[in-house]
């Protein structure tokens, strides 16, 4: 009897030892952490896109408004009115009416000019697309721990006697970046810089 108990505790401390539990919490460990690096990138998929609209979307009504502006100038000074011209009604009337358009267009300038944000969200989308890239680094950088950490396990003894016979334990892949990853996406905004 006490033989037996002997053998039982003998056993159950080389069980312990050889992985048992060790290999697939490394596993799991490993498999959260590509979890992670999938749902950094899904963020990067969602988010890119919705920035740039953003920032597209200030810009061209900020760029709208001063096209305004523009076309009201010039629209203004190409109405020329003399000393003479001072008699016409018509003339005086258009005269105003141009001068006019550009005052409506400045004034639209400054009612907008607090929410005029193209350089905010340009500014807000690069610090994004860095964090996003950074999160990404991260990421990758944990999950290739992780698989170290596992690969090491099963490899190494006694936890590699556990990791073939009990679990079947094969080895994980750490991410490679593909050829051409260093170079950084290219962000277009349509106006040809």
């Amino acid at each position: 009897m006490k033989m037996r108990a002997v053998l039982v505790l003998a056993m159950a401390t080389l069980l312990s030892a050889c992985g048992l539990n060790s290999v697939p919490t490394a596993q799991e460990a490993a498999k959260a952490k590509w979890a992670d690096v999938q749902t950094n990138y899904q963020r990067r998929a969602d988010l890119i896109p919705n920035l740039v609209a953003t920032a597209k979307g200030a810009a061209g009504s900020e760029a709208k408004i001063l096209t305004d502006i523009t076309n009201a100038r010039a629209s203004a000074s190409q109405i020329k009115l003399s000393g003479d011209d001072l008699t016409d009604p018509a003339k005086v009337s258009a005269f105003n009416q141009a001068q006019n358009g550009v005052s409506l267009t400045l004034q639209r300038l400054q009612e907008a000019y607090p929410d005029l944000k193209s350089q905010a969200n340009f500014a807000t989308l690069m610090s994004q697309l860095e964090g996003t890239e950074n999160r990404i680094a991260i990421s990758i950088r944990d999950y290739n721990a992780a698989v170290q950490d596992y690969n090491t396990l099963i490899r190494t003894f006694p936890s590699a006697i556990g990791a073939k016979i009990f679990h079947g334990a094969k080895p994980m892949v750490p991410f490679e970046a593909k050829a051409g990853a260093d170079v950084a996406p290219t962000v277009n905004f349509g106006n040809g810089s």
